[in-house]
């Protein structure tokens, strides 16, 4: 039996997250179904992430078993014939039999997307937040950088699925400007529920004024998803970096 690590990118904006769903389509039913159609037979296909309804993944690790023979460097051409053209495979490898796309992956990053411009623009309708007032990026950068560390994340995610800790380690929040568009990058060891988007949120409050960016370390402490901003839209959350090491195997995909 053959363990295969498919790498993926897809626009999310037809799907009701990566997570199969009893009715509603999803990422992962729709690539599971291809890629029956290849191998011939039934997969279960393990991803990185679940991602939520409407969110995009630039970059998608996910696993599945097969004694099909089929060579790797011809699966993303088979699968992508059964695929939509919002879901793009772009690369498959045989991984060693403990691989795991969620339990091996150590780090992911989470990129959201500001436009920020008096007027919106309908290329990026469901690709980016539209937020009309100006933001100033340093402010929100002073804010971002206040997650950076180890903490109780209770504050900023939503009820969802049950998790044994609340906490985990932020590697970096960088936030940049490039025109009208303003780009956060959230690198952390796991993410909670609607956490990136709660997070994305609170930085846009300081912002705009409504808490300062020296207060989110009390609201850290406090647990209070009240105190801390609101948790923004889906179309504007991508996945854009992943980090694997499970002793057997290591790599970065960008």
């Amino acid at each position: 039996m053959r363990n295969i690590a498919l790498f993926l990118k897809y626009d999310g904006s037809a799907y009701h997250g990566w997570q199969v769903q009893k009715n509603a389509r999803s990422v992962a039913q729709t690539l599971e179904e291809a890629t029956a159609a290849v191998v011939g037979h039934k997969v279960h296909l393990t991803g990185c992430g679940r991602t939520d309804a409407g969110v995009h993944a630039r970059v998608y690790v996910a696993n599945f078993r097969t004694e099909s023979s089929i060579p790797c460097d011809r699966l993303p051409y088979a699968l992508n014939t059964h695929l939509p053209d919002d879901i793009v495979v772009y690369d498959a490898m045989e991984v060693h039999d403990g691989f795991n796309a969620i339990g091996s992956c150590v780090r992911k990053e989470y990129t959201y997307q500001i436009y920020n411009s008096h007027i919106r623009d309908p290329f990026y309708v469901q690709r980016a937040w539209f937020y009309p007032k100006h933001l100033d990026e340093r402010i929100m950068q002073e804010a971002a950088a206040q997650f950076v560390g180890t903490h109780d994340f209770a504050a900023v995610r939503s009820v969802g699925t049950d998790v044994k800790s609340t906490v985990r380690t932020v590697h970096h929040f960088e936030v940049e400007r490039q025109g009208e568009l303003i780009l956060l990058r959230i690198c952390a060891n796991g993410f909670l529920y609607n956490m990136a988007r709660a997070m994305t949120g609170t930085v846009v409050y300081a912002a705009e004024g409504k808490i300062a960016p020296e207060d989110i370390g009390a609201i850290l402490q406090s647990g209070n998803r009240t105190a801390a901003g609101p948790t923004v839209p889906p179309g504007g959350l991508y996945l854009t970096q992943l980090w694997y090491d499970d002793g057997e195997v290591s790599f970065h995909v960008r």
